[in-house]
This record gives C-alpha cells, sequence and structure tokens, in this order.
C-alpha cells in the first residue's frame, strides 16, 4: 500500500503533474509546490517530434495504453461520472466550465492543472469525481470479496 510523499500518513489520491510525486490532500499539495522539482522529460527525438503534432484527437483506447497502469480507472466506472446528480449539479456553475474549457484548450496541461487546483471550485469538483469512481472501487471490490 502507498503513503503520501509528504506526509507519509494518509494513502494518496492524487499524482504532481509536474514531478510526479503521490499525495493525498490539497493541504499537502500546497506544502509540496513550494519545494516541487519538475521531472525533466528526455529531449523527443524526430520522429516522436512529428507525431506531437498529430491533430488526430485522443481516442479511449489512447488513454488506456499508457504506461503508468497504477492511475487508470476503468472505463465503466468513468461512465459512472456521466450519472452523478453532484455533479451535474456542479457542472452549472458557469466559473468551473470555464476552468475546465481552460485546461482542455491549454499547451500546457500541468501548469494548466496547477492554476485550477487552486481554486476551490475545482478541487471540489476533482475531489467529488475521485470519491465516485473510489466509491465504485469499494463497492466492486466488496461484492467480489462477498462472492468468495
Amino acid at each position: 500500500m502507498q503513503i503520501c510523499n509528504v506526509c507519509s500518513e494518509q494513502t494518496p489520491k492524487y499524482r504532481c503533474p509536474a514531478c510526479k510525486i503521490r499525495y493525498c490532500s490539497l493541504g499537502c499539495y500546497k506544502r509540496h509546490k513550494d519545494t516541487c522539482l519538475p521531472f525533466e522529460q528526455p529531449t523527443p527525438t524526430v520522429p516522436e517530434v512529428k507525431e506531437a503534432f498529430n491533430t488526430e484527437p485522443w481516442t479511449v483506447e489512447d488513454l488506456l495504453h499508457e504506461d503508468d497502469i497504477i492511475d487508470k480507472v476503468p472505463l465503466q466506472r468513468l461512465q459512472l461520472l456521466g450519472q452523478s446528480k453532484e455533479l451535474r449539479d456542479l457542472l452549472c456553475n458557469p466559473h468551473l466550465r470555464q476552468l475546465l474549457r481552460s485546461v482542455d484548450s491549454a499547451d500546457s496541461k500541468d501548469d494548466a492543472m496547477k492554476a485550477a487546483m487552486q481554486e476551490p471550485l475545482f478541487v471540489e469538483f476533482s475531489d467529488q469525481c475521485l470519491k465516485i469512481v473510489e466509491d465504485e472501487a469499494k463497492s466492486l471490490t466488496s461484492n467480489k470479496d462477498d462472492d468468495l
């Protein structure tokens, strides 16, 4: 079981977009961000640069085959987000919708996420999303345990 890299007490729910360490709360993120050392990615070679300018949209399959499997949520659990009344209520807020659009359209998603995570409304939205997929994960796990 993993523990928060900042407080070393709780199970981490989040990953720093800049340096990839795991942390458990907004408080730990705020403590961490002042000392964050961004992870330097190797300079891409010429063939990879061509791929970076690919204008085709991402597909679910593209996202499911990324390297860091530990942070992936199965598609079936992601679909629960669309069924959440709490999320629909939050999405009625035009400021939240603008924040989401700005993250989605940003050239630097890491920087955009850092900025958005400073907004309490965005943090509330993120926490609600995590609660939905994590609660479902717990119930799926307990259902499997019941079957044994």
